[in-house]
Formats: C-alpha cells, sequence, structure tokens
C-alpha cells in the first residue's frame, strides 16, 4: 500500500519520506536495478498472487523414474537375452544419486559434472556389484540414456498444461540441460524453458541454483515457486524466499517408501497432484 502511495504523491504526511526510505533501502539491497520487474512492492506482498513462475523438481515429482525405468530396462533385456535383476539395479541406482552429487561439492578443483556422466559412473559400478554380464559399451550407454525416456504421472501433463496458462513453468532439476530437454520431448513435458542444474553448475539444494532460476527468470524470488514432491527441496527453497507447493508422491521408491510420504513443512500450497495444484492457483 505504501508504494502505492508514494508514486502519485497522493498523501505528504509525515510518515511518507520514511517509507520511501525503507522501500527504497530494500529495493536497493535486491538490486533491482537488473531486471525492471524487480519492485519493492513485489518484495513486501506476500500473498501467491504475486507468483510469476513455477518451478519443479522432476525425478519424483513430475516423472515416475522407477517404473519407468524398470519397465524399459526389463522390455531391453529380454530383447537382447540379459539376465539382470533391474530393479535392484534401478533402486540401488537411484540409492547412490546424492552421494554421487556430493562428490562434485568435495572436489570442486575437478570441476563441475553433468548428471548423465554421473548416472554412467554409477552405473558401471553397480553392474559389477551385481554381476550383470554381457554389457558392451554401446548397452551401458542405453541404459543411461533410460533416465531421458522417463514417463510422466498421469496427472502431470495436463496439471503443467492448465499452469502455464497463467504461469511461466519450467522444471529446475539436477538434471542436465540434455537429459531434461530429451525427456520433455519423450513424455510431451509443455515447458516453456529448461532450468538446470548444470546452468549455475551447483546441484540442489546449493543456494546458488534456487536463486540462479529467480535470477535468470528477473524475479524475486518471492515471486517464483518451487514445487516438489520433496520436503527437503521445498525447505531449502523457502529459506531463500521461494513460495512453495508440495505434491505427494507416495509410490515414487515403490512399495517400500518411508519418506516425503506426506509434507512435513509449512508450505504455501499442499496438493494431491498437479490437477488440484493448478485449482488452487486459480488455472
Amino acid at each position: 500500500m505504501l508504494a502505492a502511495v508514494i508514486p502519485g504523491h497522493a498523501q505528504r504526511g509525515p510518515g511518507i519520506h520514511q517509507a520511501a526510505s525503507i522501500l527504497g533501502e530494500m529495493d536497493s539491497g535486491f538490486n533491482a536495478a537488473r531486471c525492471s520487474g524487480m519492485t519493492a512492492r513485489g518484495i513486501l506482498m506476500s500473498d501467491l498472487s504475486q507468483v510469476k513462475a513455477l518451478v519443479f523438481d522432476v525425478f519424483g515429482t513430475v516423472v515416475d523414474w522407477r517404473t519407468s525405468l524398470i519397465a524399459d530396462f526389463t522390455a531391453w533385456g529380454d530383447k537382447r537375452g540379459i539376465k539382470a535383476d533391474w530393479v535392484a539395479l534401478v533402486d540401488g541406482w537411484r540409492a547412490v544419486y546424492a552421494a554421487s552429487m556430493d562428490d562434485v561439492r568435495k572436489h570442486p578443483e575437478r570441476g563441475y559434472v553433468i548428471l548423465d556422466t554421473l548416472h554412467r559412473h554409477s552405473l558401471e559400478k553397480l553392474v559389477e556389484q551385481l554381476s550383470i554380464s554381457g554389457l558392451n559399451d554401446a548397452d551401458l550407454h542405453h541404459l543411461t540414456m533410460g533416465w531421458h525416456r522417463l514417463y510422466p504421472w498421469a496427472d502431470s501433463v495436463g496439471g503443467l498444461t492448465r499452469l502455464k496458462t497463467k504461469y511461466i513453468i519450467s522444471p529446475l532439476s539436477n538434471g542436465n540441460v540434455a537429459l531434461l530437454t530429451e525427456m520433455a520431448k519423450f513424455a510431451g513435458l509443455p515447458w516453456d524453458l529448461i532450468l538446470s542444474a548444470e546452468l549455475f553448475e551447483h546441484y540442489k539444494p546449493d543456494p546458488e541454483t534456487y536463486l540462479g532460476a529467480a535470477r535468470l527468470l528477473c524475479q524475486p524470488p518471492e515471486q517464483v515457486m518451487m514445487v516438489a514432491a520433496h520436503n527437503h527441496d521445498l525447505k531449502a527453497a523457502q529459506k531463500l524466499g521461494l513460495k512453495t507447493a508440495f505434491v505427494a508422491r507416495p509410490t515414487e521408491y515403490g512399495p517400500l517408501q518411508k519418506y516425503d510420504l506426506e509434507a512435513k513443512g509449512d508450505w504455501d500450497i499442499v496438493a494431491k497432484d498437479f490437477g488440484e495444484l493448478a485449482t488452487r492457483l486459480g488455472c
């Protein structure tokens, strides 16, 4: 309300100059000059009506990676005559996902390593551990590219399409740009653009990823909403000022899932699926 008074000089009471000074400091602190859309008024507003863009976790939130990979590898193995415990491979692969990214953080001198490369290195170790034989380099590449061929949850495409009518929508994933682009083509995901950890050379939950997304969108963090099925992802985003939406995916890790079965934080929206999320956001 103060910001609305100042431009028109509708009032000149004793508190106006002080209010203008406060707003100016807030505006300067955010470096609003970089993007004309970043205003002090936008920072003051805390309701969801100010949200301009939605960024989505992808693995588990938008796509069903576990079911997709198990089905893909099982069918491929049958055609190739390769017998393996594909369920164990897929679950083991995902189990070392976080550790592989931590290794990148611990060794900055090696430079940033994209997720496709991390997936390939992890796969090579798992194939040996699980005694899966008969795989050549092309086979290992095909399996690694399985992460590009993931199917969306039943509500994902319809919900995203509705949200796209009102908001900028983008992934904000640890997947690299090529992975996310090819996945979008495969799964029919209607993104407006691709935002990837690769662009910032930092994996979530590093702050550079969330803040980098807001910066590239020319929006203050308060006007960007992080959508995820993982409470830790939302916690990291919320600490940096982003709005948050939790969408439960209780079967992401299969029948033995123990985490993220429900919202565990004070998120702005908790929805059962993307359809409900679209409804809550007026789409």
